[in-house]
């Protein structure tokens, strides 16, 4: 074995030098901040709360914790719901009832009757507390077959409209209680500060007023107005999300960390919050990211001093989807730090029957108070009594429910075709091509014109929206059936060809573009330039020019992309973002009636700055080096004769990926390797997924975390002696290339490690080829920032070709936390790792 010094490690000291070699992670730190309290002009009514003492002095600490746990219908049984009583329950975004995708207003309300039924049977006797149900209501009732599907929040905060976000959420509401369902989780409230992150297209805009004015519109369209219609007839319980700061993540990665003071958390990332409490929401859902390196889950002073003393608010805090996994010291089955920090009702889809039985113990043993039970508790009734759920009886029975034409009704579908008009930016418009006269000859081009699953993005019908097709939309109209109605009714001719051939020259060519769908995690992305490696579509676009046929770019996108190429290749060109499942509103302003005359004028307005440069990720309208293609409230209309100049076609240079590279973890494992974990007394855990701890339970846990894209690193805390390997479920002899080679990897350590700490590398049964001290370095590496690492493979002589390898890497311990990453064998470091040397 070969101790190892470090040399490089020193250049991190160095402030120049640290910027290049180092990728940063400032700490924020100061002191706190005053919050306003928020004018709630909900008051509390002591009848209720007399009804909540009642109730609270009568449960059991079972029922109390039952209360506070929400499964998911794919895990979840009658029977479960029998046995335990849980207070709610939510379907997830690839999930209906008996897992039927296409499952019908009717089978909706069957499924809600039998939940419902059975928690009244709880055989916790002696209290009946009917369960209630949570959907991810995003863009309308977005989960449901048939559903009436209005355009993405970014879409809505182009079309200005205030009052148009109430109506959508009465709207919404409305379809929501067509299938019995009691709780809406939206709106988003984020203000996005990376165009990067795949959840942008659910933010209203990259300005906080904007979303400030829009969220306490959309809580009072799904909720009611306080003082009237306040949770009655078809109101549904609102949730403002995601409590906070899930916008500003470090290069916009999902529940990624959001570095950033307290005074910019306050005035940029929670001003939606102020508004929809002031309209009286009664549910705020914690977000996964971390704040400054704590994970807000398990953040008290946020989710407790900030959010509920401060603020004022009096409703319930909901976890996120296992998101309690992620704070420090919890796993998937327990995690008393959140429930202690704030959060009142846990999101636990599968393993909610372990996570209520810990926590009860938990409780009993006094880790969790009872006092925070009943806090908890007494929120989360507040929230259910004030809708009703006591008197309003089985889903089935309830007056919404009898209207099974309320799903997809002609008049929400009339209102989302609106929004669609409203939300419609038009960003160039050269020698007034547009509007189109109805009577041309019109080609209609492009993989978007006539896949309404594009239009529609994720969260509709499933999670990311992928695996849909037309059919999977009944009633919705796709932007060339919009065309197509309008053109032939006023006598033009139309033609469809997705590849843009044609047999007879057209007057003109509708080219619709844009991202495939996505959602959150898989949407993440680390370029702006749309198209970057394909170009497939520019090429149609130029096709379509060299040919003097004029263009009209229809854009659709869950954010601003770089697209210099393609505008300078358009002659119109519109941002259309994700319009949902009314396409035809796209026909109304592009096209004239028959009688030439225009039927509708653009009246949408940026609210995402469009991006000049493709590096321009935290572009935003406040920022002091603000330099956009397109500003925020840009927008044409047909009154403006405006010739857009060409734009400069020029990109960034792009990091290639070397060569030489073998990758072991590079955001997933490679073949023929695992992770084991072992204690000191237990056989070892082998584990290829994002968590698990070790066979006591106890001296070792991993859980994954984000470093470039979300959950590609994974996170080791020792609380005993034991020892995390990334491991070769076969010994594996390796290129005899890498014997002069290195172990390259990113690390981040958050706790000091213990002084017999060690990190070995390609090791077999009897030895390995290198050992690293821990201690060396731990000053240098205690700043719980990121750091490339480059280990020289060999120091001894010894030949990889020679030694059936069984563990790429060992680290061993007693006390230490510390994260890795992009763990890979390369022949030369990069430039910018910190290389460290053998002994002389």
């Amino acid at each position: 074995m070969s101790q190892i010094k470090y040399s490089k490690l020193v250049l991190c000291l160095l402030p120049v030098v640290a910027a290049l070699t180092c990728q940063s992670s400032f700490s924020a730190v100061s002191e706190h901040v005053s919050w306003p309290y928020v004018n709630n002009k909900l008051k509390r009514d002591p009848a209720v709360e007399a009804q909540i003492d009642q109730l609270l002095a009568k449960m059991t600490i079972e029922q109390k914790v039952a209360q506070m746990i929400q499964p998911e219908i794919g895990y979840l049984s009658a029977a479960q719901m029998q046995k335990y009583g849980f207070g709610s329950y939510l379907n997830g975004g690839n999930t209906a009832p008996y897992g039927d995708k296409r499952a019908n207003q009717a089978t909706w309300l069957k499924y809600a009757d039998e939940m419902y039924q059975a928690s009244m049977d709880s055989t916790l006797d002696g209290i009946a507390i009917p369960t209630i149900w949570g959907t991810d209501a995003m863009h309308g009732h977005s989960n449901v077959y048939g559903a009436t599907l209005f355009p993405h929040n970014i879409g809505l905060g182009a079309a200005r409209d205030a009052n148009l976000i109430k109506r959508i959420g009465q709207a919404t509401a409305k379809e929501v209680s067509a299938t019995g369902i009691e709780w809406s989780f939206s709106p988003t409230v984020a203000v996005v500060r990376d165009d990067r992150w795949g959840r942008t297209y659910e933010s209203y805009s990259e300005d906080p007023d904007l979303v400030k004015h829009y969220a306490g519109e959309m809580v009072t369209g799904i909720q009611g107005t306080i003082g009237d219609d306040f949770l009655k007839g078809t109101h549904r319980i609102a949730t403002a999300k995601h409590f906070v700061g899930d916008g500003g993540t470090e290069r916009g990665i999902d529940r990624g960390n959001t570095i950033i003071d307290e005074q910019g958390l306050k005035d940029i990332h929670s001003v939606g919050y102020f508004s929809a409490i002031n309209e009286g929401v009664q549910s705020v859902m914690a977000s996964f990211n971390s704040w400054n390196g704590k994970r807000v889950h398990g953040d008290k002073y946020l989710l407790t001093e900030v959010l509920k003393n401060q603020l004022g608010f009096d409703g319930f805090v909901v976890s996120d989807w296992n998101a309690h996994k992620f704070v420090e010291g919890c796993d998937l089955e327990q995690c008393a730090q959140a429930i202690n920090a704030g959060v009142d009702v846990i999101m636990v889809p599968e393993h909610f029957e372990a996570f209520y039985h810990n926590t009860v113990k938990q409780v009993k043993a006094g880790i969790i108070t009872e006092s925070r039970i009943n806090d908890a508790v007494r929120r989360f009734l507040r929230a259910k009594i004030r809708w009703g759920v006591f008197s309003k009886g089985k889903p089935s029975a309830r007056p919404e429910s009898q209207h099974p034409q309320w799903l997809g009704a002609t008049e929400h579908r009339a209102l989302a075709r609106e929004a669609v008009r409203k939300s419609l930016v038009l960003l160039k418009n050269n020698e007034n091509v547009l509007p189109i006269k109805a009577t041309s000859r019109i080609l209609v081009a492009g993989k978007g014109a006539n896949a309404i699953n594009m239009q529609a993005g994720g969260w509709s019908v499933s999670w990311q929206g992928t695996d849909n097709t037309n059919s999977d939309f009944p009633n919705a109209t796709s932007i060339f059936s919009g065309l197509q109605s309008q053109v032939t009714k006023a006598g033009g001719e139309i033609t469809l060809s997705e590849s843009g051939e044609y047999t007879s020259k057209p007057d003109v060519a509708i080219v619709v573009i844009g991202e495939q769908p996505y959602a959150e995690w898989f949407g993440d992305i680390e370029l702006l330039e749309y198209q970057h490696d394909t170009k497939h579509d520019l090429t149609l676009l130029n096709k379509l020019k060299a040919d003097n046929i004029p263009v009209v770019t229809v854009f659709l996108s869950g954010r601003p992309l770089w697209v210099n190429k393609e505008l300078n290749a358009s002659d119109a060109f519109v941002a259309a973002w994700l319009p949902g499942s009314e396409g035809q509103g796209v026909a109304d302003v592009l096209l004239t009636n028959s009688e030439g005359k225009t039927q509708f004028d653009f009246t949408g307005k940026l609210s995402f700055s469009w991006p000049k440069y493709d590096d321009q990720f935290t572009l935003n309208v406040k920022n002091a080096d603000y330099d956009p293609l397109f500003p925020y409230g840009y927008g044409l209309t047909y009154q403006d004769s405006v010739n857009v100049p060409a734009f400069s076609e020029k990109t960034s240079p792009k990091q290639s990926r070397k060569s030489d590279l073998h990758p072991l973890f590079v955001r997933s494992l490679a073949k023929n390797l695992t992770w084991q974990l072992a204690d000191a007394t237990t056989a070892k855990v082998t584990s290829a997924g994002s968590s698990a701890t070790s066979g006591d339970k106890q001296s070792l846990v991993m859980q994954s975390v984000n470093l470039s894209y979300q959950e590609d690193a994974r996170q080791f805390n020792w609380r005993a002696q034991s020892a995390v390997s990334l491991s070769y479920l076969k010994p594996e002899p390796l290129d005899s290339k890498f014997n002069t080679a290195y172990l390259e990897l990113k690390m981040r350590i958050d706790k000091a490690p213990a002084p017999d700490s060690k990190l070995q590398i390609m090791c077999n049964k009897d030895n390995c080829l290198t050992e690293l001290d821990f201690t060396s370095f731990e000053k240098l590496m205690a700043d719980k920032n990121w750091h490339t690492l480059a280990i020289p493979l060999n120091c001894a002589g010894n030949k990889l070709a020679e030694q059936q390898t069984s563990d790429a890497i060992r680290i061993t311990s007693n006390r230490l936390s510390l994260a890795v990453a992009d763990i890979a064998l390369t022949l030369k470091p990069d430039n910018d790792s910190l290389s460290l040397s053998c002994p002389n």
